[in-house]
């Protein structure tokens, strides 16, 4: 048996109570100077009886559970950021309506009466809505406080440093965790904040573990390796969450929906993802930019040493790679094939598939 069921049914009981009894008051009113074509007081009673058993077994899901629901609903897609913030502005929107109340109750009738109520309801909506506006500020405020508690109690030696997690939180996308490179980038503490997992990334990395592809199934379950290395990292703070998004199915789409209901940025190497994230205004930190950024700069004229592996697209091309992983064409370059050799470097390109060198030999 359902909840809704349940609900119909004492709803329709407790409908039926309240139709009997109303039925019996009106049948006895009507009744004081009755008439041929006035019903008795058992009709009235069965009449409303079964108008009120009707109406509880329809309408009490619309004022029970239905609504419950659907503040639920809107609750889960919230941040706890947002939670805070509403939490907070509704106490201080409450204060300043407790402290208004005594003067506005000695307003003549009936405006004395009405105006502490009404001053409660808009003092109430104007916190919350004020305070949810302005939560980052609000946050960025107590962060700094707890930054300077934190360096005051450090400055004094009275008490040993405690350590400060910044309140940010990042979203991580399957590609970012199947490749592996988190993993490093995380110990290194260049990224501050918790890393989030929503469980549909997690059902994702599964179904990739279980993929009859060995390739796909490998890199699964390397993911699934990433992750736990990360969860026994107590310096790495990872959280997973059981936060959905309703009404998608890709999970691209849900991460750049709980990201934009977060406001956090996605952490992943998928160029798909990174450009319709951008397009819609969410944060994307990307590693594979991030790999291309901490590459060792080349200027034109310097001299590298590099070992020949292969041949080029072009006529005479060679192509070797340089320790980070860079690309370096090199004019001229088969006859040194399976050689190291020293090339000077004529240009440098930046695509979005990494930095490549083009160079010829000294």
């Amino acid at each position: 048996m359902s909840t809704d069921f349940k609900i119909r049914l004492i709803g329709m009981i407790i409908c039926t109570i309240l139709g009997v009894s109303w039925g019996i008051s009106l049948g006895q009113a009507a009744n004081v100077n009755p008439n041929q074509s006035s019903l008795n007081v058992e009709q009235y009673a069965f009449t409303l009886g079964l108008v009120g058993a009707l109406a509880g077994l329809i309408l009490t899901p619309y004022i029970t559970t239905r609504p419950i629901r659907a503040i639920r609903s809107v609750l889960s897609k919230l941040s706890t950021q947002s939670l805070f913030a509403a939490l907070i502005g509704l106490i201080a929107g409450l204060v300043v309506a407790a402290l208004l109340s005594f003067p506005l109750s000695l307003l003549p009738y009936p405006f004395g009466d009405l105006t502490p109520f009404i001053g409660v309801l808009v003092f109430g909506y104007l916190g919350v809505a004020v305070f949810v506006a302005r939560q980052n500020d609000l946050f960025s405020v107590m962060q700094a406080i707890s930054n300077k508690q934190i360096s005051t109690t450090a400055s004094t030696g009275g008490a040993t440093a405690i350590g400060h997690t910044d309140l940010r939180t990042i979203l991580l996308d399957t590609s970012v965790i199947i490749d592996g490179r988190i993993a490093d980038v995380a110990k290194t503490g260049f990224l501050s904040g918790s890393l989030l997992i929503p469980r549909f990334v997690l059902n994702e990395l599964q179904y990739i573990a279980d993929s009859p592809d060995s390739l796909r199934r490998q890199r699964g379950r390397r993911g699934i390796e990433v992750l736990a290395s990360l969860q026994k990292d107590p310096s790495i703070p990872v959280r997973v969450s059981d936060i959905d998004v309703e009404g998608m199915r890709e999970v691209d789409d849900k991460l750049v929906v709980l990201a934009r209901q977060l406001r956090c940025p996605i952490l992943t190497n998928d160029y798909n993802l990174n450009r319709v994230a951008e397009l819609q205004g969410v944060t994307v930190l990307n590693i594979n930019e991030l790999a291309n950024a901490v590459k060792s700069a080349m200027l034109p004229g310097e001299i590298l040493h590099v070992h020949v592996i292969q041949e080029g697209k072009e006529l005479n091309q060679g192509v070797g790679y340089m320790d980070d992983g860079t690309m370096v064409v090199i004019e001229n370059g088969k006859d040194y094939l399976d050689q190291e050799i020293n090339v000077t470097v004529t240009k440098v390109l930046q695509t979005a598939a990494g930095r490549m060198i083009f160079a010829r030999p000294e």
